[in-house]
């Protein structure tokens, strides 16, 4: 009786050691894969805050909550099933769909650019919605949570890609996906929260601080648009790289390895580190630039042609 009751506790010993690899394999492919998704991050962070520009300060925070239930609603009862069905049922397809993905980052970034350096008359003005306040936060809240749902699929298409090669069971795999989901989610949206808080922190500080913190208030008042727009300058140059990485590593498992032999080359002719990594990454934004240019292009052509039509 002793005797298998000691076999009992090895066996739950070895289950519970089996258990806990995995969960560290877990936390390490999330790591890893958010770290990848990094671009798509910032992007979202810079992107969000203006569907909160314009309304009551008691509001901000308000939709910024929505807007982050909606998110989590996006990524855990959406694109979380369907990229566990794709692992169970359509493991192929992931490479393919991550290229596409790939592809659309790089077009989203080349807009970008193209918006900078030749703004539009319009100013990429919208609309407004006629109704009440809360129509209009409606819509704003519904806006964002589309916005959010290209985002996120994104951001879970490359933690897909990473875990489905490392890790084969399914459910570190969920682990995983969800972890990065309910992780990426709170650091986003965090991240907005603060940044949209900041200037009446800082307005605050300057009306009623103390003689070393007005000047600090006014001081973060005035940075704040800087800020904003430093986000947007790094996220589009984020979204160049990675979906400039993505194409040329999908290109890569296709057996088209030429470019990526070429920037290995380059980074690796000056140096293991940080200027190595540097190159690489200038390159792959290169690359991203390149590519969404060109499916800019087409799409803008392509418009033209139904325009004429």
């Amino acid at each position: 009786m002793a005797t298998g009751l000691i076999a009992l506790l090895d066996d739950v010993a070895a289950l519970a050691k089996i258990a806990a690899a995995s969960l560290d394999d877990a936390a390490a492919q999330a790591v890893k894969a958010g770290s990848k998704a990094a671009g798509i991050v910032i992007d979202d962070a810079a992107v969000t805050p203006r569907y909160v520009v314009g309304f009551a300060a008691d509001r901000e925070l308000p939709l910024i909550w929505r807007i982050a239930k909606g998110s989590l609603r996006n990524k855990m009862l959406f694109l979380l099933p369907a990229a566990l069905a794709l692992t169970l049922f359509a493991p192929w397809a992931i490479p393919p769909l991550l290229m596409v993905g790939g592809l659309f980052l790089a077009y989203e970034g080349a807009h970008k650019v193209e918006t900078a350096v030749f703004p539009h008359a319009d100013g990429g003005a919208e609309a407004p919605v006629a109704g009440t306040d809360a129509d209009l936060e409606d819509t704003m809240v519904a806006g964002a949570v589309r916005t959010d749902l290209i985002l996120s699929a994104e951001i879970m298409a490359i933690t897909l890609a990473n875990v489905a090669a490392a890790i084969p069971e399914l459910w570190v795999q969920a682990t995983v996906l969800a972890v990065v989901g309910v992780g990426m989610t709170l650091i986003v949206y965090g991240t907005v929260a603060l940044l949209v808080k900041a200037d009446d922190a800082g307005l605050w500080l300057a009306r009623s601080g103390g003689p070393v913190s007005r000047p600090l208030g006014r001081l973060l008042v005035a940075a704040m648009p800087g800020v904003f727009k430093g986000l947007s300058v790094i996220g589009t140059a984020a979204m160049l790289w990675v979906g400039g990485g993505i194409v040329l590593h999908g290109l890569e498992g296709y057996g088209i390895e030429g470019p990526m032999h070429l920037i290995h080359g380059w980074s690796h002719a000056v140096g293991d580190g940080f200027a190595g990594w540097f190159v690489e990454v200038v390159s792959s934004a290169v690359v991203g630039l390149a590519v969404g240019g060109v499916v800019l292009a087409a799409v803008s052509l392509a418009r033209r042609l139904r325009g004429a039509r």
